[in-house]
């Protein structure tokens, strides 16, 4: 590469030339979260097109196109599935972020995006020369401030504030005790508030996430912009071979938190369940044990009705699709909703609330999708219901809801989307 370090002068003569990226994740789990599938399917996309991408990323780490190298930024993998809320023995301490790490969760502080931005500070701060940008996937750590002050060009995606997060399960929780400990958990979220204000440049994922941000992260308006995201529809589709399971529902929720709502669709099936016994639920996520979402399986009695699955590749997802008769995306917000979109591209009709980007993304009401008032259990069971009744209503919205993807949301729209806002902040820096 020509030009001097940093500045950005290379892109003068060769504006269009391929770009070298560093696209950071604090957890990119393969085939569940929006993290993991966001990370797998930009870089993907963005190779498509040419660029050299490389990924930093903590456990877990996330399954990559055999173009992408993964640096492994291996953390103390405090929040694993085996043993989740595990204190890290004295000797497993060896660096700086080893060492945040484990005091902010000492504190009650969920530590990771601030450990792993120490962690991607100290693999990049001698890699200037490799790299023509750093794009942080919501990491929004004091390491990502301190690569953009050593000059790297730095770009964050924020899908939707996690302050909303906060607001919604304090608002839900069910002491005092509780409030107190999510308050405390949330804590990380004024350094993102603090390091997001200072970005050069920011993208999200909808309008509703825009002005979210800008409300709760005071983000200037004009440092940032929109980039949807996306779904393959080609890998996304209906299977023929698969037959629709009578009753049967799907929904995914990667973590058992109030803000996916699955609580009030639980309830909405527990009611389903007095009147047709062929109702049953898929949830692609992992069952927390002891958690809200089991506890909630328990006490309506549905521990035969619902299933969940984990860890399988989209094959098998499209598979799940397939075999329902309807997706339901009960969440109270959404930032932007890759579930209700693969649903939409297999072909299945979705019933989802207008929570935050949700209509944005899955359309009209009685045209590309079946909405329902949030957090209300006997709305989003009539509507279900009637939905379950009525054969030909669903298979015009399904069609409908697959065109609309197509015509909108694919990862290659997604990264050359992407790629305008690298070459716009290489422009900015070369101006400076």
């Amino acid at each position: 590469m020509t030009g001097e370090s940093g500045t950005g002068e290379a892109f003068g003569p060769m504006a269009d030339r391929p770009l070298r990226i560093a696209l950071l994740t604090y957890r990119g789990k393969p085939h569940v979260g929006g993290q993991g599938i966001y990370t797998r399917q930009l870089a993907k996309a963005l190779a498509d097109l040419g660029h050299h991408v490389e990924v930093f990323s903590g456990q877990p780490y996330p399954d990559l196109d055999p173009r992408v190298p993964l640096h492994k930024l291996q953390s103390l993998d405090i929040y694993n599935d085996h043993f989740p809320m595990r204190m890290p023995g004295l000797w497993e301490l060896k660096t700086l972020a080893d060492l945040a790490e484990v005091t902010a969760f000492s504190f009650g502080s969920f530590p990771e995006p601030l450990a792993f931005s120490l962690r991607a500070f100290g693999a990049l701060r001698g890699r200037r020369d490799d790299f023509d940008v750093v794009h942080d996937n919501q990491s929004l750590g004091w390491g990502v401030l301190a690569l953009q002050r050593l000059g790297f060009p730095v770009i964050a995606t924020i899908h939707h504030p996690i302050t909303v997060d906060r607001r919604l399960e304090i608002e839900h929780a069910e002491s005092l005790y509780r409030r107190v400990t999510l308050a405390r958990w949330y804590s990380f979220t004024r350094m993102q508030t603090a390091v997001a204000r200072r970005l050069e440049r920011v993208i999200t994922v909808s309008e509703n996430s825009f002005e979210d941000i800008v409300r709760d992260h005071k983000v200037p308006r004009e440092r940032m912009h929109v980039v949807p995201v996306g779904v393959d529809p080609e890998r996304f589709r209906p299977v023929d071979t698969v037959t629709r399971r009578p009753g049967h529902l799907i929904t995914t929720a990667s973590a058992d938190v109030a803000m996916k709502g699955l609580s009030f669709l639980l309830e909405a099936v527990a009611k389903l369940r007095t009147e047709r016994d062929d109702i049953h639920l898929t949830v692609i996520g992992r069952k927390k044990e002891g958690g809200r979402s089991a506890d909630t399986i328990e006490r309506l009695g549905l521990t035969d009705v619902v299933e969940f699955v984990t860890g399988v590749p989209d094959e098998r997802i499209v598979e799940l699709y397939s075999e329902a008769e309807l997706a339901v995306v009960p969440s109270l917000y959404e930032g932007f909703s890759l579930p209700a979109i693969e649903a939409m591209a297999c072909g299945v009709p979705v019933v989802a609330t207008p929570g935050g980007a949700q209509p944005d993304v899955v359309g009209a009401d009685g045209e590309t999708a079946l909405l329902v008032a949030p957090g209300d259990a006997d709305a989003l069971a009539v509507r279900i219901r009637g939905a379950l009744a009525d054969p030909a209503l669903r298979a015009r919205i399904g069609a409908a809801a697959r065109q609309r993807v197509i015509d909108q949301w694919s990862w290659r729209h997604t990264a050359e989307r992407t790629a305008a806002q690298y070459r716009a902040l290489l422009a900015e820096h070369r101006e400076r």
